[in-house]
């Protein structure tokens, strides 16, 4: 990110976000940007599949906005999840909102098939070098 990226404060990030550096989007194209994310995995912060962690400044403003927001840190943190792959980036309140049904879902259907199903999808996203 630019030096003075969030200079008037947290800015929800979009897809092909103009605060981001050509250095940073070879970083993101290629997804070295995830990799400290894998040592949360690795410290059972985090786990592979669940609901993607959000900014602080936005979860405090999210759960203000959105009945049931809390709900999706009944299970910990992945590094993906069915909202990433069932919902394109999102950018906004609504979109939160949106993300937030397949979070619920996600948690309601835990299952281990379900979480394959995320992995193999998550997998075919990166080959195909989508999502990014």
């Amino acid at each position: 990110m630019r030096v003075d990226a969030e200079k008037d404060g947290p800015v929800w990030a979009s897809n092909g976000d103009d605060r981001m550096t050509r250095v940073g989007r070879i970083i993101r194209k290629i997804r070295v940007d995830e990799i400290p994310q894998f040592w949360s995995i690795l410290r059972g912060d985090m786990n592979f599949v669940g609901p993607r962690p959000e900014r602080p400044h936005f979860v405090s403003q999210l759960a203000q906005e959105i009945d049931y927001y809390e709900q999706r840190h009944l299970v910990a943190p992945g590094l993906t999840g069915w909202a990433q792959i069932k919902y394109p980036y999102g950018a906004s309140i609504a979109d939160a909102r949106k993300k937030l049904e397949y979070d619920l879902y996600y948690i309601k259907n835990q299952n281990l098939v379900l979480d394959a199903t995320i992995m193999f999808e998550t997998i075919k996203t990166i080959l195909s070098g989508r999502g990014t």
